[in-house]
């Protein structure tokens, strides 16, 4: 008996093998070997690498460049998350019916998930196109002068949150349609007994018990606007005047344009840190108020 549970266990272990050294070769060492690389004064050109610590973070935490990095990341988060999830949650609120018209809606909007957020920037660059393009010639019609929606450092990282908007609302509201549908119908037919009006019943039983939902798509999206890289680099390249350079696209451009690895190495670990203590902190100030059936 001993001998055939060490066996089931060896087999066990086997199984479990693969997945293993494919962690340990993907995540863990590349992990490990950026936070190395973070602590050398390293210029890809040259095969000389200096051992400077924590020099790197110093400087990129005084630098004012990078500072405006981190103002942009924390920007786009906020409002990315913020409007997406609530003109999400309204959507879903009212497609949350079996008609064809709410079907076909429903599939509309879902759309610019599945294409590629290249093609997306591209397609908005050319509404966004101070001379040419349809966002210019609304407002020109309604009579409100045209923008620079690209080339004004005051507008240029709004037109990239309304391409990041436009391309992750679809699935939002996929998934809170299906945290609606989820939730019991003899829940809703208890409060119309006690005679709760629609507003009570949204905030009262709606939000409580969508909220694993929400808080889902809450890590979700704040995780995915950190990661912002695409539709910056097609559209501004983090310009004008750094005004759209966000924490990915500055360590892309630090450390394939620039050849600075050590200091896009710091920029890696500190997206790292900043990710988690994000997510931490949501699952420390939310987790206990979610409602779950």
């Amino acid at each position: 008996m001993a001998i055939s549970r060490t066996k089931k266990i060896d087999t066990a272990y086997l199984y479990v093998l693969p997945a293993v050294i494919g962690c340990l070769v993907f995540t863990i060492y590349p992990v490990v070997y950026v936070m190395y690389l973070s602590t050398l004064s390293w210029d890809l050109i040259s095969p000389d690498k200096t051992f400077v610590g924590l020099d790197n973070y110093k400087r990129l935490l005084t630098s004012p460049e990078f500072q405006q990095v981190l103002i942009n990341s924390a920007t786009y988060m906020l409002v990315m998350v913020t409007v997406s999830i609530s003109i999400a949650l309204v959507l879903a609120v009212w497609l949350n019916k079996r008609t064809k018209l709410h079907n076909f809606v429903q599939t509309s909007i879902f759309t610019p998930h599945i294409i590629s957020l290249v093609s997306v920037a591209m397609l908005w660059m050319w509404i966004m196109d101070p001379e040419y393009g349809l966002l210019n010639y609304i407002l020109g019609w309604l009579g409100i002068p045209g923008l620079q929606w690209i080339d004004n450092p005051d507008t240029a990282l709004l037109s990239v949150i309304i391409v990041g908007i436009w391309k992750v609302i679809g699935y939002n509201v996929l998934i809170l349609i299906a945290g609606l549908q989820s939730i019991p119908s003899y829940i809703y037919e208890s409060a119309k007994l006690d005679k709760a009006n629609r507003v009570t019943t949204f905030f009262k039983i709606t939000i409580p018990l969508l909220s694993p939902t929400l808080f889902f798509l809450l890590i979700v999206n704040i995780t995915s606007s950190f990661q912002v890289f695409d539709s910056v680099r097609v559209m501004t390249q983090g310009g004008p005047v750094n005004s759209t350079n966000v924490l990915v696209h500055w360590i892309y451009q630090t450390g394939f344009e620039f050849y600075r690895i050590g200091e896009a190495a710091t920029g890696s670990v500190l997206l790292f840190i900043i990710v988690a203590l994000a997510t931490f902190a949501n699952f420390k100030l939310l987790a206990s108020k979610i409602h779950y059936q």
